[in-house]
């Protein structure tokens, strides 16, 4: 069974939102965790400078999960940015790797990397 990303265990600092995202994204559930993390987005506190989609506990992924970040940058607004924790050695690194998202967005190996990434000035 797969488990949507839940609000309730992000992380919302100041200018950051932490959402960890569920262990297999696929053609079955992509959609509906599309809505949950604009929902997420739409309900933190202020306008996040940075997302963050943790895909640490992401077992499984394909195409989707790909298209799925693709379109949160595109739905996104302006100012906001998304950065993406994966684990080297996992599933979700490899296909983000092998579709060429990680040349356009930001990849760490761990949460607290991605918490304390720096945005360049005029891109937040």
């Amino acid at each position: 069974m797969t488990h949507p990303p839940n609000p309730r265990e992000s992380h919302d600092s100041s200018d950051r939102l932490l959402l960890p995202l569920p262990e297999e994204i696929d053609f079955g559930n992509a959609s509906e965790v599309l809505d949950l993390i604009l929902c997420a987005v739409r309900t933190s506190a202020g306008r996040p400078r940075v997302l963050i989609l943790d895909l640490t506990r992401t077992d499984f992924m394909d195409s989707q999960g790909v298209r799925l970040v693709g379109e949160v940058s595109g739905l996104l607004h302006p100012g906001t940015r998304v950065h993406v924790v994966a684990r080297p050695d996992s599933v979700a690194s490899r296909v983000l790797e092998l579709t060429g998202l990680r040349r356009d967005v930001p990849v760490y190996d761990n949460v607290e990397e991605a918490m304390r990434a720096e945005v360049p000035e005029g891109l937040g």
